[in-house]
């Protein structure tokens, strides 16, 4: 990640992961001269056999779903030589008995394990690697990526789960959930559910087991998880604690994807009580924003579901930094491109024009430590690979004069903004 103040970086993986989750940006923006920069150092200077552990889900979704759209939209084979690659070093994971993978890998020795500070996987993780690595057999030929995805997929179907809904740790040799974990749609859960239905749609709505699981997952959400505020019945998704015993009115930004979700469900005949569900979510995911002297959201939001006489929301101060996360813009142009509703752009250039004031700084953008304060408001002196390959590409898209720029029935988005094709099965 970049460091735009003091002007340096952090380098997680050593594989570019800036450059290479802005190329589809990039080439959607016309950049043509930053693109083709950007693509000469891929092609030169990206290298996959370094001796370095990385994450299985972050190289997967960034880098892996960062080349593969890059490939899709410049018909550029360089990029998928490149996919190739890096999909062949990561196979080794999913060498376990289960089919679940190992979370990191070393890709130089491909040594594949756990994470060093627990013995489980992510569920979400695990079960978000579907769409690159399904599109890179499709594109080179080999089956091997489509079929080590396809059967985790398959492993977690038959799993049990409370009402369709899932723990956020799973374990890559038993296969089994830690059953006491929590089940949330926010971290370490949330994009599950999001590739249930995007595998569907990707695979020509062919596979009837991912509908269905989707299905009863967003009806498990509304009898679990939805709850609403004492004071303004404001709708929120809450969490559920000890394996699903206790519930927790917390929910985390990163759950303000799934309006966009829904509204992509409804597109392709989910039931229109989910569009509902996605009006209201995203008018309380926007509110998390307007709340704020900043007009910007915390990571992570309490809702007041006692007191009718406190405020509806509130933000503990370990929780109000603000990581210029994409979620709520990604779920505004979906509820723009489906529903041309200009309401969801009118709050949205209210969100760019906060970013524009508190968090951009001479090199780049910033996260900031306080959305509470606009005095100060604790820049943080760090700027994610996903603001430009998320964030400011869902509001791109948002602003841009043609709604209908990235085809939702012709491209299915995978976790990071990265378009990959739709195919017939």
């Amino acid at each position: 990640m970049l460091k735009p103040i003091s002007k340096s970086y952090h380098d997680w993986f050593s594989l570019g992961l800036t450059i290479v989750d802005a190329l589809d940006t990039m080439y959607i923006m016309n950049l043509a001269d930053h693109f083709q920069e950007a693509r000469d150092w891929v092609d030169k200077s990206l290298n996959f056999n370094i001796h370095r552990d990385v994450n299985l889900f972050e190289v997967t979704i960034r880098v892996l779903g960062g080349l593969l759209s890059a490939y899709h939209l410049s018909n550029d084979t360089m990029f998928l030589h490149k996919a190739n690659d890096l999909g062949t070093r990561l196979l080794p994971c999913f060498n376990t008995e289960s089919g679940v993978p190992y979370s990191d890998i070393n890709l130089a020795t491909l040594q594949a394990h756990s994470p060093k500070w627990s013995p489980d996987s992510s569920t979400s993780e695990v079960t978000t690697l579907q769409l690159e690595f399904r599109d890179l057999s499709r594109c080179t030929g080999n089956p091997k990526f489509e079929e080590s995805v396809a059967r985790v997929s398959l492993h977690v179907h038959h799993l049990e789960k409370t009402e369709g809904l899932v723990p956020i740790f799973i374990n890559a040799q038993t296969g089994d959930f830690r059953s006491y974990s929590t089940i949330t749609l926010g971290a370490r859960g949330d994009s599950y559910y999001e590739y249930l239905l995007k595998q569907w749609i990707q695979t020509g709505r062919t596979i009837d087991y991912l509908k269905d699981d989707y299905i009863t997952a967003i009806n498990g959400v509304q009898k679990l998880l939805v709850k609403r505020t004492s004071k303004n019945k404001l709708l929120f998704i809450g969490e559920l604690l000890s394996g699903g015993k206790d519930f927790k009115p917390k929910m985390d930004h990163l759950t303000c994807y799934l309006p966009g979700t829904l509204a992509l469900g409804v597109l392709y005949g989910m039931p229109m009580e989910h569009m509902a569900l996605a009006e209201e979510l995203i008018y309380t995911c926007y509110l998390t924003y307007t709340r704020n002297p900043t007009f910007l959201a915390p990571e992570i939001s309490y809702f007041n579901i006692q007191d009718s006489s406190q405020a509806d929301i509130y933000v503990k101060t370990n929780d109000a930094h603000n990581l210029l996360r994409p979620e709520f813009v990604e779920s505004l142009w979906a509820m723009y491109q489906i529903t041309g509703n200009i309401t969801y752009q009118n709050w949205g250039w209210r969100i760019f024009e906060a970013f524009e004031r508190f968090t951009k700084v001479q090199n780049g953008y910033t996260s900031i430590g306080n959305v509470k304060n606009e005095i100060n408001t604790r820049p943080k002196d760090m700027m994610e690979s996903f603001f430009l390959g998320e964030t400011l590409k869902y509001l791109y898209l948002l602003f841009g004069d043609n709604r209908k720029e990235l085809n939702l029935k012709e491209y299915v988005l995978n976790t990071e903004a990265h378009p990959l094709p739709i195919y017939s099965s």
